[in-house]
């Protein structure tokens, strides 16, 4: 019975390798007629296997496995589109892509101008619109002139976002921001980590150019929302009318001043119950839902920057790597949901 159930296993793994595409990966800079220049790397199911090279690795966090330049598999697959978080980057759900890509999911994510780690300008960080608006573009990009359009099943459209990431793939589904609800909140509860944000983002005031109501885009399918922040910037009135359904993923352990009930809580309260699926980890917090850090990355990043070495702090539950099968199996059942 031992060698039976052994037998079984080793034929469970073995369908399971073999059943994982391997990853084509590029990388491009989107112009158009815009000024805001945008980088997008994209993941993809590939019938080329080598030669594999390692991206988004270095001394502190983990990368994966890729082809670069790949030829696509033939055939027709899901779009998964990504933001990343404040001050964030393309590599930060790098370890959700390649995962993704692997099952047969094509993956775009980008940088967004002024609130990425690689670009900090001050008047394109205050331009909050913008970031829903470079989602927007990139499906544009990828759905009328990228040469995966062939390949992409333009019926079936995920936008995943981490922390600002899944406060932008929010406003994608219809939510809509209202400066004078976010104002009121701030007041009755000051936190630091969102409410200290207003300012930078061109929160508090009325900003030159920015839209009046929703930035919805209708190609989007569901959203999946990472542990978001500034989810009381949008109006209750809108996400109790959202129609788009929505997986809210949240980190139980407070990180200092991101309560998941202000946060993620405020989304499940009143998006419609029909329309959303809520999930907290007990054991997860706010950067769990970021690549894996390598041994000794702590005290490295702390060594460069200290305080930032939280990035790579989960909870004292499950390791990060034991998080991100369970989160991406909780993704992976809502996006396949018909």
């Amino acid at each position: 019975m031992k060698q039976f159930t052994y037998f079984i296993l080793l034929l469970a793994c073995w369908a399971s390798n073999a059943s994982a595409q391997a990853v084509g990966f590029d990388q491009t800079i989107l112009y158009s007629d815009s000024d805001r220049p945008l980088k997008v790397s994209i993941w993809y199911p590939s019938q080329t296997t080598f030669p594999t090279e390692r991206v988004a690795d270095n001394p502190a966090f983990l990368g994966t496995d890729v082809v670069r330049i790949g030829t696509p598999l033939v055939g027709t697959f899901p779009l998964v589109v990504i933001s990343h978080g404040y001050r964030g980057n393309w590599r930060n759900q790098n370890w959700l892509a390649t995962r993704l890509a692997q099952d047969g999911y094509i993956v775009a994510s980008l940088d967004h101008p002024g609130t990425t780690s690689f670009d900090h300008t001050p008047a394109l960080a205050a331009q909050w619109w913008q970031r829903p608006n470079d989602m927007s573009r990139l499906l544009d990009w990828l759905l009328d002139k990228s040469d995966l359009m062939p390949f992409i099943d333009s019926s079936n459209i995920t936008a995943i976002g981490h922390s600002l990431g899944g406060w932008t793939v929010m406003a994608l589904a219809g939510a809509e921001f209202d400066r004078d609800q976010l104002k009121q909140e701030c007041a009755l509860k000051n936190n630091p980590r969102v409410c200290g944000l207003m300012p930078e983002l061109g929160l508090d005031k009325e900003q030159k150019g920015e839209p009046i109501g929703s930035v919805k885009d209708e190609r989007i399918q569901r959203v999946v929302s990472l542990d978001l922040g500034l989810a009381r910037s949008f109006s209750r009135q809108s996400l109790q009318n959202l129609t788009t359904p929505t997986l809210i993923l949240a980190a139980g352990v407070d990180i200092g001043d991101l309560p998941q009930a202000e946060e993620s809580g405020f989304l499940a309260q009143y998006i419609p119950h029909e329309k959303r699926d809520y999930i907290i980890y007990s054991d997860a917090a706010h950067f769990s839902f970021m690549q894996l850090c390598k041994p000794g990355a702590i005290a490295m990043i702390e060594e460069e920057e200290p305080g930032d070495g939280i990035v790579c702090q989960d909870g004292d539950g499950r390791s990060r790597e034991t998080l991100h099968q369970a989160i991406y199996q909780d993704i992976t059942r809502f996006i396949q949901t018909p």
